[in-house]
């Protein structure tokens, strides 16, 4: 009975894992995840196995090979076919090639069996869960990765040709809200005279394809203090929807979806669809990154203009009183969450304006962003050479610091300066009429020519 040679079941992982999916209370999209991972991962190695045959040896052997080749090859060659069964094979039947499951997938199974394993003791099916002696892989070095605040400019500017689409993005980045949570947006979420955003349900689609809605991640609702550009961009965004209903002969409906495909706003997004748009987009502005990084993009700017991370995680909806946002993010300081919105505006990029709105260029960061850049087209600044720092510019000229960051950046997206965190910015390069981003100007003979620096990234 030590060694387990008379388990009390003689059923296998298989009809353990069907019982067990039967009774576990896992919220929609978790259990899909689920299915998905043991039906390609586990099922076709492990699942005619007796669950009493299990072991932490057998366990820790299935987690090498998959760290090795996901489709458990074992070293041997063979042509991985397009279709079964007998037929002509063609430039899609290639030689198989290894590629290893990574270490947070390969953890999430072993998670994924040890919740069934445990039940399956509850159950007196076996006397010991073998998963609680295996070792899983190592958890990964968290990574984020978001885009800095020249590459931000740009990805803003590039959306903004469509202005609701760049509203999406603008958002995205100024509340850090997931992907889902911006697809079940609706109007009645939003409180633009209190300058406040609700995030109360999440969009995702079901096992079939079909749009859904839940609670958010952790199942709670949260509340985003907005900052007066980003109120700004929403009223905006309601008065274009309010004019196609005009033109529709329709009515608001305050349960209708803030971003829709639909003229209507009666449908929201499928959240696919935001991911590959935005990774179309950031593939041809020739940047590496995707929707999930906006989140670290706002988390970062907070905790590096100093707000404290419980803040932070607030916004972000992170669980565990921050406890995530500090693995992934380390960070340490204090400020409020209005404090957060207002200091998170001051270090966005300047927001494109539409063809429809007034043109305005006296606004102060536009008047530093036009000094400089006369220096710089006169030749009192040289490529290469550092602009003067922020806080510098600030003191001399009697600004904020953010206002003075919002020039550094207006330059940043029009090509005249180079940007790098942690670094003071830089002249750069002129570009030629020939230059490979297409922009079809030399920047620095151009400058003096530019009416609206505001309007300087659709002209």
């Amino acid at each position: 009975m030590d060694e387990r040679r008379n388990p009390c079941t003689r059923a296998t992982l298989d009809q353990l894992l069907d019982r067990w999916l039967e009774v576990a209370d896992i919220e929609a999209t978790t259990r899909m995840g689920y299915v998905n991972k043991l039906n390609k991962h586990v099922r076709p190695v492990l699942g005619n196995l007796p669950v009493g045959r299990l072991d932490a040896e057998t366990l820790e052997s299935f987690y090498a090979s998959l760290r090795r080749c996901r489709d458990w090859c074992g070293g041997k060659a063979y042509v991985k076919h397009r279709v079964e069964g007998e037929h002509t094979c063609t430039a899609k039947c290639r030689p198989h090639v290894c590629k290893p499951l990574s270490a947070s997938s390969v953890r999430q199974i072993h998670w994924i069996l040890s919740g069934a394993l445990s039940r399956a003791v509850r159950w007196r099916w076996i006397a010991v869960n073998p998963a609680g002696q295996a070792e899983p892989p190592a958890p990964p070095h968290p990574d984020p990765q978001p885009p800095n605040p020249a590459e931000a400019a740009r990805i803003i500017n590039k959306a903004w040709r469509d202005p609701d689409w760049g509203a999406l993005v603008w958002l995205a980045m100024t509340t850090g809200a997931r992907r889902g949570e911006l697809c079940a947006l609706r109007w009645q979420h939003l409180d633009l005279d209190a300058g406040v955003l609700t995030l109360r349900r999440s969009a995702y689609l079901d096992e079939h394809g079909e749009l859904r809605e839940k609670d958010t991640k952790t199942h709670q609702q949260r509340r985003v203090a907005l900052d007066p550009e980003t109120i700004e961009v929403l009223r905006e965004l309601r008065g274009r929807y309010l004019d196609r209903l005009a033109q529709l002969g329709a009515d608001a409906d305050t349960a209708d979806y803030v971003f829709s495909p639909e003229p209507d706003n009666s449908r929201g997004y499928r959240p696919d669809t935001i991911t590959q748009r935005y990774g179309r987009l950031a593939t041809r502005l020739g940047i590496d990154s995707h929707i999930h990084a906006l989140r670290h993009y706002s988390a970062t700017e907070l905790i590096n203009a100093g707000v404290d991370v419980r803040t932070v995680a607030g916004r972000l909806g992170h669980g565990g009183g921050g406890t995530t946002t500090l693995r992934v993010y380390a960070a340490w300081l204090s400020e409020s969450d209005q404090r957060a919105a207002g200091t998170l505006a001051a270090r966005m990029p300047p927001r494109p304006v539409t063809p429809t709105q007034g043109i305005v260029s006296t606004s102060p960061y536009q008047a530093i962003a036009a000094g400089l850049r006369e220096q710089i087209a006169n030749g009192q600044l040289r490529p290469g050479d550092q602009l003067p720092a922020v806080a510098e510019l600030a003191t001399a000229l009697g600004v904020s610091v953010g206002t003075a960051h919002r020039g550094v950046a207006l330059l940043a997206a029009e090509g005249l300066v180079r940007v790098v965190r942690g670094r003071r910015a830089t002249v750069a390069q002129p570009r030629l009429k020939n230059s490979p981003d297409g922009s079809g100007d030399n920047l620095l003979q151009g400058a003096e020519h530019r009416p609206v620096p505001r309007q300087s990234a659709h002209l």
